[in-house]
């Protein structure tokens, strides 16, 4: 069943087209990477899925309820976490508080961090009182991942997440992804340009090219060709 369903999407800067007809499904439960070379428009896309930028045509449906009518914040009540490439935490709050910060866009009004986030990151436990900017870029994504976590989201959605961060924690993130899809069927939704990142944490992809879908299926049946062509530097 579709969580999401992106139907004849565009979207404009100025007078340049960055999106043409995007039509995506994204099925609850899976682990759909999209992919491309840089300025194709993967970023483009999740903003525009979280309302950060305005959208020129077609439709967005999660689960059944009309996106472009709600606020970023609405579409974070649904229940979609957004993990911004740069990670984009505050680096004069504590951990804390930067925690604290994705308790606001709950649907509920719970106000305690989920017990599961220390689960998965340990760190931020011991690191509660630093001060955001004081982490390393690996303890930030992890900082990241975890505020869009405390929302408990139904869908993870995650742009770049191994960009600039050191080899182990970049497979630690790998297994995070995976565990949460397994223990709690997460749907994820992620940009991602490392190859072997990508054929280990996706279960489909897709390519974009020019601001258009080219491309897509299982993660196995990504080709040589398809790589060749469109991902290959």
């Amino acid at each position: 069943m579709s969580l999401l369903t992106i139907r004849d999407l565009g979207q404009s800067y100025g007078g340049s087209r960055t999106l043409w007809g995007i039509d995506l499904d994204v099925e609850s439960g899976t682990r759909l990477c999209l992919m491309g070379r840089n300025g194709m428009g993967k970023t483009t896309l999740l903003k525009c899925l979280m309302g950060l930028i305005p959208v020129a045509s077609g439709t967005m449906d999660f689960d059944g309820v009309d996106l472009l009518a709600r606020s970023t914040e609405a579409r974070a009540r649904l229940g979609i976490g957004y993990v911004p490439q740069g990670r984009e935490i505050f680096p004069q709050l504590t951990v804390e508080e930067n925690l604290q910060i994705g308790l606001a866009a709950r649907r509920e009004s719970r106000r305690t961090i989920p017990p599961r986030v220390f689960e998965l990151f340990p760190v931020l436990k011991q690191m509660l009182q630093r001060r955001g900017g004081d982490l390393s870029g690996g303890q930030q994504q992890q900082l990241a991942i975890g505020r869009a976590l405390v929302l408990e989201p139904r869908l993870l959605v995650l742009d770049e997440p191994t960009e600039g961060i050191q080899p182990n924690i970049v497979h630690e993130i790998g297994d995070i992804i995976l565990r949460l899809n397994r223990e709690t069927g997460v749907t994820v939704l992620l940009v991602e340009q490392k190859l072997p990142f990508a054929r280990r944490v996706a279960s489909e992809f897709r390519i974009l090219d020019k601001g258009r879908l080219v491309a897509g299926g299982a993660i196995d049946d990504l080709s040589d060709d398809d790589i060749r062509k469109y991902l290959t530097v």
